[in-house]
């Protein structure tokens, strides 16, 4: 259990140091082009996934709290009782690394730092962050697992 604790520390390190140099690096809503398709851009997303529910009024933030923290026990939960998968506890480590980097934010700052700017053709993905990636990893795992048809027996 510890090893896929630590990658979970891992990445939320990775994700706060990241976010961390670009608030110190860039004003809100600057944009550095690093490429003809990637961008560096401040924003805050008090909002989920999409910044959904961004503009709700103030009480998504608990909502998005409470949900994250209760992800985090159910994470730490199901590692602890799986921990003969690999690939099922990899990604449960990436999306707990990466729910832990983004809790972080929401209760530190009220919303979550996001910067990383991928477009093409005039169209721009949503802005994300090392969390999200992780966390976007991690359920492709998690999908990836249970194609394979293996029965998750318990340690």
């Amino acid at each position: 259990m510890i090893r896929w604790l630590a990658l979970a520390a891992l990445i939320t390190v990775l994700d706060q140091l990241s976010k961390s140099a670009v608030v110190h690096a860039l004003v809100y809503g600057a944009s550095v082009e690093i490429t003809p398709f990637f961008n560096l851009v401040l924003v805050y997303n008090s909002g989920a996934a999409f910044s959904l529910l961004a503009n709700a009024g103030g009480w998504q933030h608990y909502l998005f709290v409470a949900i994250a923290g209760i992800a985090v026990v159910w994470v730490i939960y199901l590692i602890y009782k799986y921990p003969r998968h690999t690939l099922l506890c990899f990604g449960l480590a990436l999306i707990l690394g990466g729910a832990i980097g983004n809790l972080i934010d929401r209760l530190m700052l009220g919303s979550v730092v996001d910067f990383l700017d991928f477009h093409a053709a005039g169209h721009h993905w949503p802005a994300f962050n090392v969390a999200d990636s992780g966390i976007t990893c991690g359920a492709l795992l998690l999908v990836w697992e249970s194609l394979r048809g293996k029965p998750l027996t318990p340690a």
